[in-house]
């Protein structure tokens, strides 16, 4: 844990010193006060180093992931903090708190261990619910990626607008930042990304799908060419050339000439949760994807598209987009040859509703299993029966790397996609 025993006292001592009355008159100023004072405590590390935002609806993961690794392997001494994980110069701990910002100063303490480590570079991801609790302040950004902006987290901000409007804060954190030569690297192709040029930043750097030439994509890899450079991504889908394009602008603002970012890239790991194979030496796919809103899922089929798809699919309770549930259902009923209904994050709603609020839309009877390991193990039997021209591909989506399933009443199950997969592919191994 990197919460700060420094900040806790602090925090301690106000609430023995502060009547409640006064407690209560600060709420609304509570995260910022937070804010404030764990940077003033760890030293405000993000001025001693250089810190470049990725924030967006999709993709903000993999572009994490993929700066880290062209920055590290160009010789930068790196730190990352992610939905997937939190790394310090090649030291990687999982992010198990199920949230990508987490609280009581966690991100400053962080940016603090980075700089005892002398880290140079530190890549954070940055979310429009962190906004919400000011946890994207005192970042003293140097650069910022908006890699797209799609409906999300509707209920949680009230509309799409004000959820524009949190994602146009952390522009703002930019364009206040004390830092020289702030760069903003904006998706150009994208109709809500587009409005956030006009920040009073010194360099604007726009991403666009025609500045690439040659673009293929496979199973296991994309490439294409850009500027002349060949480059070869070994993650599927022609979205992460688009990522990919990205982080290159970046590189280029850094001088890092193009011919090592390609070489940097075909050494990338594999993003753990996003587009995640699972081999155990099966003959067919298994892939693990985060694809949690209707444009993500499109992308993941699009990236399977001759494949025999075998679709495992719910959505997330609590109230939580709700809206989107039955376009959800119509996709996979629209693009896969099988689909599979089950539970992914019920928190207090039944699982049975969610499931019901995805049929309204699909034409055929979808399979229902609602606890999501046979619901897996289903899809991986159907998979091994199928002969024929089309390659199977089992794809389990919508939680990624996230560790837990929520329920009622706060239960956490531990969980992982991938190792259920694993373990399941070994389960059917043993049986044929």
């Amino acid at each position: 844990m990197l919460h700060s025993k420094p900040v806790e006292f602090v925090l301690s001592i106000l609430k023995k010193v502060l009547p409640p009355s006064a407690q209560k008159a600060g709420r609304k100023l509570w995260h910022p006060m937070l804010s404030f004072i764990t940077a003033v405590v760890n030293g405000f590390p993000a001025k001693k180093m250089y810190v470049i935002g990725v924030t967006g609806t999709k993709g903000k993961s993999t572009v994490s992931d993929m700066l880290y690794h062209i920055l590290s392997s160009t010789g930068h001494k790196t730190a990352l903090a992610s939905t997937i994980h939190f790394i310090i110069d090649d030291t990687e701990t999982p992010n198990k708190f199920k949230m990508t910002m987490p609280g009581r100063g966690f991100l400053q303490g962080f940016l603090k261990k980075a700089l005892r480590h002398n880290v140079q570079y530190a890549v954070i991801e940055i979310t429009s619910e962190g906004t919400k609790l000011d946890r994207h302040k005192y970042l003293s950004l140097n650069s910022l990626i908006v890699t797209n902006i799609e409906k999300e987290h509707i209920e949680s901000h009230g509309s799409f607008e004000n959820y524009v409007a949190a994602k146009r804060k952390i522009v703002q954190q930019l364009a206040v930042s004390s830092k020289k030569n702030r760069v903003l690297v904006v998706n150009n192709d994208n109709e809500h990304t587009s409005a956030f040029n006009n920040a009073s930043i010194e360099n604007r750097l726009l991403f666009s799908k025609d500045e690439l030439e040659n673009v293929r994509s496979s199973t296991v890899h994309v490439s294409f060419s850009y500027k002349n450079v060949a480059f070869t991504i070994p993650l599927p889908g022609i979205f992460n050339a688009y990522n990919a394009l990205s982080v290159i602008k970046i590189g280029e603002s850094l001088n890092i000439p193009l011919e090592k970012m390609s070489d940097a890239f075909t050494t990338l790991p594999q993003v753990r949760g996003r587009v995640e194979p699972v081999n155990e030496g099966q003959n067919f796919d298994v892939i693990v994807d985060y694809a949690h809103t209707p444009e993500s899922l499109k992308a993941l089929y699009s990236a399977f598209s001759s494949a025999h798809k075998i679709c495992i699919l719910g959505n997330t309770g609590g109230g939580r987009d709700t809206w989107k549930r039955p376009i959800m259902g119509a996709i996979a009923d629209t693009l896969c040859e099988s689909v599979i209904l089950t539970n992914e994050d019920p928190y207090d709603e039944d699982p049975m509703k969610i499931i019901t609020e995805m049929t309204p839309d699909m034409k055929r009877k979808p399979r229902i299993i609602l606890n999501r390991r046979e619901a897996i193990r289903e899809a991986l039997k159907e998979a091994s029966a199928i002969t024929g021209d089309k390659k199977p591909a089992v794809l389990i989506s919508g939680k990624g790397t996230d560790p837990y399933i929520m329920e009622a009443n706060g239960k956490r199950t531990p969980w992982s996609d991938s190792r259920v997969a694993s373990e399941e592919l070994r389960a059917l191994g043993n049986k044929t």
